[in-house]
């Protein structure tokens, strides 16, 4: 009986995770570690050992063929294998399968939703709208998923999307913070200060100004840099909650 032979430029490998990058007119791929790559690109690791499968630059992973070296000499213009894998991985294409593609965008939706809820109120009522009802208006608003944006961002984004549509009255949740800064560097920048905020609620202005404000909360920035810089640092800018809502009232 002959003897199976895998051929020299094949490597098998299973329960991989393949990064692929199309470079010079050719395609390339490293094997990885499920879940490791989106932590190494975020700065969590940097040990490439905790990252990649093996230390090898395929050009079909599932299939076990490795590059020949004149093609990466071509397209990265090096033969340096660690260099090589270090453009794939920071550069390349995170490949899933589709039900794993399917589970992600879910979560991903899942936690926009979340956030929509959490930052945003009906102008009028100023109560926060349920999450049926927000997933029904995304839905209605053709709202897609960006796989490479945070679920914050997107939430933001939507938002916005749900306000240009008119698909339900909805803003940001205005945010309640405490400003206190030295009474004579608030008397000077009193108008700026004012600009940043929708209301006081309640300020004394003995040694210290110390206020209770309702901001909107793309403001809070805004209104930190100014009161640090005008105070030289002697100030406290912090938010006491973010929903404009009674907690006794019932939600929509």
């Amino acid at each position: 009986m002959s003897a199976i032979f895998t051929p020299l430029n094949q490597v098998k490998l299973t329960n991989v995770s393949v990064v692929r990058l199309k470079k010079g007119g050719k395609r390339f791929e490293v094997a990885c570690y499920k879940n490791k790559v989106m932590d190494w690109r975020r700065g969590l690791i940097s040990d490439l050992s905790e990252v990649i499968q093996i230390d090898k630059v395929f050009t079909n992973v599932s299939k076990g063929q490795v590059a020949n070296q004149e093609d990466l000499l071509k397209s990265f213009k090096t033969n340096e294998t660690s260099e090589i894998i270090v453009q794939i991985l920071k550069n390349g294409e995170l490949q899933v399968s589709e039900k794993e593609r399917l589970n992600q965008n879910e979560r991903m939706l899942k936690d926009i939703v979340h956030i929509i809820a959490e930052k945003s109120v009906h102008p009028e009522t100023k109560r926060p709208y349920t999450i049926t009802m927000i997933e029904k208006a995304l839905l209605e608003s053709h709202f897609s998923l960006v796989p490479n944006k945070t679920a914050k961002v997107q939430a933001l984004d939507a938002i916005k999307l749900l306000q240009e549509k008119n698909i339900i009255p909805i803003i940001r949740a205005r945010m309640r913070v405490r400003i206190q800064m030295p009474s004579k560097d608030a008397k000077r920048v009193k108008d700026r200060i004012l600009q940043c905020l929708i209301k006081i609620e309640e300020e004394d202005w003995s040694d210290t100004f110390d206020a209770t404000c309702l901001i909107d909360p793309g403001q809070y920035r805004l209104l930190y840099e100014l009161i640090q810089q005008e105070s030289k640092g002697k100030c406290i800018l912090e938010m006491l909650n973010l929903k404009d809502v009674d907690d006794k009232e019932e939600i929509l």
